[in-house]
């Protein structure tokens, strides 16, 4: 059991410390949770982090049923769903105005890191069904990198086995079956808010 997200964050850090002052490797937390580990990795293996903004696309019949995702700058889409005209481009757009007033907040005026041709590792505290992350994999494969890594503190093997089909590398540390939910396995697990994701970011140098 790990002892909050910090702690976690760095018990992460020594599995990934071969990645250390590597030019050529971005983190990218998916907040908020995701921001913690990320600002420690970031912090321990002097390694530049971003922040991805991942949100479902949702079917306009029904929003909580996922057709899609859509991120800052691009967005994917189940072509085999039939969509009334203009809900998709009126959708995307609706979800990006949400995501950049996030990021804005997280960032101010810095603008996204470029991923193309880079190693990304891909962090979150921890994976309960996937979901999102698999999503966040999807968006971040259309920007090119060289190589995409997850790295988390647990998930269920079953995800874990789908993972390594779709990335190059995967670092988890707890594969804890049967698995009920992430907090479970944090002695500390309180709320995240984008003001705390926002002051850890202020932290880091550069």
């Amino acid at each position: 059991m790990f002892y909050d997200r910090t702690d976690a964050g760095k018990q992460l850090a020594q599995a990934l410390i071969a990645y250390r002052n590597s030019k050529d490797t971005v983190l990218l937390a998916i907040p908020r949770g995701g921001g913690v580990i990320g600002c420690v990795l970031a912090g321990m293996l002097h390694l530049p982090l971003d922040i991805t903004l991942v949100k479902k696309l949702g079917h306009p019949a029904n929003p909580e049923y996922a057709i899609g995702a859509v991120n800052l700058d691009s967005y994917l889409v189940d072509k085999e769903v039939k969509l009334p005209g203009g809900y998709l481009d009126k959708k995307v757009e609706e979800i990006q105005d949400l995501l950049w007033k996030r990021y804005e907040l997280y960032y101010k005026e810095k603008k996204p890191l470029a991923l193309q041709g880079k190693t990304v590792i891909i962090v979150d505290d921890g994976i309960a069904t996937g979901s999102t992350l698999m999503a966040c994999i999807k968006l971040v494969k259309q920007e090119l990198p060289q190589e995409i890594v997850v790295a988390v503190p647990l998930a269920p093997p079953d995800v874990i086995r789908e993972l390594q089909y779709e990335v190059d590398e995967v670092f988890c540390l707890k594969t804890p079956w049967p698995f009920k939910a992430v907090g479970l396995h944090y002695r500390n697990f309180e709320q995240v808010d984008d003001q705390e994701v926002q002051r850890l970011l202020q932290m880091l140098p550069g």
